[in-house]
């Protein structure tokens, strides 16, 4: 579905009033944050935003040139994918986040890496190619549709996820079709292939099957041998379908300290402890935006990308969305990485405030 964002702190330093306002949050350690070039006092007020608000936010964790500069969890109500009813939970650190969207974006990177081994096809592939089995539904443009169409969500097919869950919402579709593939292309076309972004999860599914037919093993093995053994992340978990295929679009759980790791692979161009787990290529390639969304942002190899203020001019940034308020924003020329979990599903105006929330965060640099 389209994404509609105990206190430890690890890096502020803080004086005067703010020094005396941090006794009232427990499980507060002021150490080292303004040698992050953070201003305090405003980290601090984004801090406490995110500790006593009254939006249901989970998780926080900012890292600053390859530093940690705050790590913060509170308890809140969530639903995991499969879950009927809310619950209350008790987040900390060990605990794992339903990453919902953000998973497209890791899918993206999976196929970056796959990419360069040569084991998937060229951007420039068309997709009705590479599925024999589809070969009725070459017609009405659809045959125009190519790999970079999937990855930046410019595919023509009339998809819309913007409405409540259930049968009308496409996504759901892709829980339980046998043909994840022929459910996607079987969507007429509302327009030219290549022309307008429309976001479609379907895309990230039709992907994640070539992918795994190019690489020969499943998703969720190709991500833990490539992706996340290198960058050290062990505890995690790929939520499945109905008929056991990864949910390459929706089913990544995660701990947000982890996904923060992802976010400094973005800021050093997919190295990680002297290898290249990703192509700087790629990187690069992902960072960028390729089309306008229609809202004011931008978009491009299933990542997100827009504009925040900090140090008296705008800086961009490269972000993965979930819904819910699950966010990994990733600020190139600030050296900056932000990450937020919350329970706000399906929540536009609960999505808003953890957007503001990370531009109090950005705001709050200094130098």
């Amino acid at each position: 579905m389209r994404p509609v964002l105990t206190f430890t702190l690890a890096g502020l330093s803080l004086c005067g009033a703010a020094t005396a306002a941090a006794a009232t949050i427990a499980g507060c350690d002021t150490a080292h944050g303004a040698a992050n070039g953070f201003d305090p006092g405003r980290l601090y007020a984004a801090l406490s935003a995110f500790q006593s608000g009254s939006a249901n936010l989970h998780g926080l964790v900012i890292e600053r040139r390859g530093a940690s500069v705050a790590e913060c969890y509170r308890s809140g109500k969530d639903k995991p994918v499969y879950a009927i009813l809310s619950h209350t939970v008790d987040f900390d650190a060990a605990t794992r986040h339903d990453l919902r969207s953000v998973s497209k974006s890791v899918t993206g990177l999976l196929w970056g890496i796959a990419l360069a081994e040569r084991k998937v096809p060229p951007l420039d592939a068309r997709v009705l190619d590479l599925l024999p089995d589809l070969a009725d539904l070459v017609k009405e443009g659809r045959q125009d549709i190519t790999i970079g169409h999937l990855l930046d969500m410019t595919s023509g097919l009339a998809w819309d996820e913007s409405g409540p869950y259930g049968v009308r919402n496409p996504e759901f579709g892709l829980y339980w079709r046998a043909s994840q593939a022929r459910y996607v292309f079987k969507r007429p076309m509302a327009g030219p292939a290549g022309q307008r972004f429309n976001y479609n999860g379907g895309g990230t599914a039709v992907l994640a099957g070539l992918l795994e037919k190019g690489v020969g093993m499943p998703l969720t093995d190709y991500a833990r041998e490539r992706l996340f053994a290198p960058l050290g992340i062990t505890d995690w978990e790929w939520l499945t379908d109905l008929r056991g295929r990864p949910l390459a679009f929706a089913g990544l759980r995660m701990r947000p300290r982890d996904l923060a790791r992802i976010g400094q692979l973005m800021l050093q161009r997919g190295r990680w402890n002297g290898t290249q787990v990703v192509p700087a290529d790629w990187i690069d390639a992902s960072l960028r935006p390729h089309v306008d969304t229609g809202d004011g942002l931008q978009y491009g190899y299933q990542w997100w990308h827009g504009k925040t203020r900090a140090l008296g001019r705008e800086q961009a940034w490269t972000a993965a969305f979930g819904n819910g308020g699950e966010r990994l924003f990733v600020v190139p020329s600030l050296g900056l990485v932000v990450v937020v979990t919350a329970g706000m599903y399906n929540d536009a105006a609960g999505a808003g405030r953890v957007n503001s929330l990370f531009d109090q965060i950005a705001a709050a640099v200094e130098k």
